[in-house]
């Protein structure tokens, strides 16, 4: 039976609780003691999520205090007879809105009062397979004077499909509806049905292809948190070192490619090769230039030494110094200055609202980095200070960038300065044995923002559910936000901006 007078279960980063340690409230308190913490500026929602159990379905919640770095756990359940019903708490708290979709989608749990309760994505296994994204029910205006503009869901490039739904007065947008979801790849499933630790983790390396190692890195810190598998300071050393080099790399690929949008050949060509040094020193270290292979959970096969460390400083001296020559020529383009300043802003409050991370959240004011609230790999011991800007234009998105590379560098720089990398370094293990009846939560800081792996375990420590979150679940309703008011035009510009991953939005 729920316990509704005791509190929320506080966990940490990394950390692994038994499950019958979770409370679980009866649902009209659950809802009291999340609205109370989702209330506070300096907590938000990691990942809230239901899975199946004996007696029906089981809901965690995990809400993460950015300034005290604890993650709170609350539960509730509902039973597998009666009325598959519950009341909405979007309304009252905007950025759940997707979480609820998603079970709506995957159980059939209606949602009471959800402004739009409609699938997120049309996975293969969704509870109604009735709904099909052919037939999704997109936001309409009925008009004689607006017309809409529909783009894709057929794309050029490699990347998934995806459709753009402009609703607009002449050139100018009136409302954006995405939906992606149209080759859902069944990621969290096959996290369950292959058994062997290294299909699990080459798994993890293919969520979002340009953040191997930011998914990887994930999936490691929980397998090592439910095995109570140690790991070495000197790891711990080279895995951040690995995520702030991808970071680096994704970083001013995307610089080109906004200098691509406003004919910027110079910029465009140049950034492009700058980092191809980078992604070829992570090819010359793990036989990567997107850093597969690179993390493995207990150890590595590809330890950092002494040798890779100088290297690595020339690398980043010769990159450094091209790098500032031309990023400070070309932010100083009026051309440039004048097709992203004030294009396409966004506020903090609008981030709040729909739970914006990472990147995207920090070019609107709002201080939001794993790495400075809940600290992974070695960056509690070496901390790293997030860069957040006030305008939350395309403009900021562009400047944002730059500055992480710079700090970036620093932060790199300051570790190869103090610390000898001669130490030996154990190999990766074969093989696991998990925790039964366990919860487990681990917490990255990708490029594009906050990754969240969450793992439950059976009675015999086998996997029994796994939950996967990218930071495109929340950060494409930025794009949306973005393109209000704006001519269809700045379309292009705005989506590059951001970046945002298809394949990591459809696990």
């Amino acid at each position: 039976m729920p316990d509704n007078s005791i509190e929320p279960y506080i966990t940490k980063n990394n950390g692994t609780v038994r499950l019958d340690s979770i409370p679980v409230f009866n649902y009209p308190v659950f809802c009291e003691r999340v609205l109370e913490l989702l209330g506070k500026e300096e907590n938000h929602c990691v990942s809230y999520f239901a899975f199946p159990d004996q007696a029906g379905l089981w809901f965690i919640i995990a809400i993460a205090d950015d300034n005290s770095g604890e993650i709170a756990l609350l539960s509730h359940r509902m039973p597998a007879s009666g009325t598959q019903q519950l009341e909405s708490l979007t309304p009252r708290v905007t950025a759940l809105h997707i979480f609820e979709r998603e079970i709506y989608e995957n159980y059939a749990v209606v949602f009471s009062g959800h402004p739009w309760l409609k699938p997120v994505r049309y996975a293969h296994n969704r509870a109604d397979k009735h709904q099909v994204i052919n037939n999704f029910p997109f936001y309409q205006i009925d008009s004689h004077e607006l017309h809409e503009v529909g783009v894709g869901p057929v794309h050029a490039g490699i990347i998934e499909p995806g459709h753009f739904r402009f609703i607009c007065n002449g050139e100018n947008v009136l409302h954006l509806e995405i939906q992606l979801g149209w080759q859902h790849r069944g990621i969290e499933d096959l996290m369950l049905r292959k058994r062997s630790l290294l299909q699990r983790t080459i798994l993890s390396e293919s969520i979002a292809g340009d953040t191997a190692v930011g998914h990887s890195l994930a999936f490691a810190g929980l397998m090592e948190s439910l095995s109570g598998t140690s790991v070495s300071h000197q790891l711990q050393l080279e895995r951040a070192l690995a995520l702030e080099l991808e970071r680096i790399a994704i970083h001013v690929a995307d610089i080109g490619a906004l200098c691509t949008d406003v004919a910027f050949g110079l910029g465009a060509g140049i950034f492009g090769i700058l980092r191809t040094g980078i992604i070829n020193f992570t090819q010359s270290w793990c036989g990567n230039r997107l850093g597969k292979g690179m993390i493995r959970v207990g150890g590595t096969n590809f330890p950092f030494n002494n040798d890779l460390k100088e290297k690595l400083l020339e690398v980043l001296s010769s990159f450094e110094s091209q790098f500032v020559e031309l990023a400070h020529h070309t932010y100083k383009l009026p051309s440039v200055e004048n097709r992203f300043d004030d294009i396409g802003a966004v506020t903090k409050e609008q981030m709040l609202r729909i739970g914006a991370v990472g990147m995207t959240a920090r070019m609107a004011n709002l201080k939001r980095d794993v790495r400075w609230s809940h600290p992974f790999a070695a960056f509690g011991e070496y901390p790293i200070e997030p860069i957040v800007l006030p305008k939350g234009d395309v403009f900021s998105r562009f400047l944002l960038r730059r500055k992480e590379i710079k700090k970036s560098i620093g932060w790199i720089r300051n570790i190869l300065d103090t610390v000898d990398f001669g130490e030996p370094v154990n190999t990766p293990v074969a093989d696991l044995k998990l925790q039964p009846e366990s919860f487990a939560i681990s917490l990255t800081e990708g490029w594009r923002g906050e990754i969240s792996h969450c793992a439950v375990t059976d009675a015999d420590g086998n996997l029994r559910f796994y939950k996967i979150k990218d930071p495109s679940m929340h950060n494409w309703k930025a794009l949306e936000l973005s393109l209000r008011n704006l001519e269809i035009s700045d379309f292009p510009i705005n989506n590059k901006s951001y970046n945002l991953s298809y394949c990591g939005f459809d696990l």
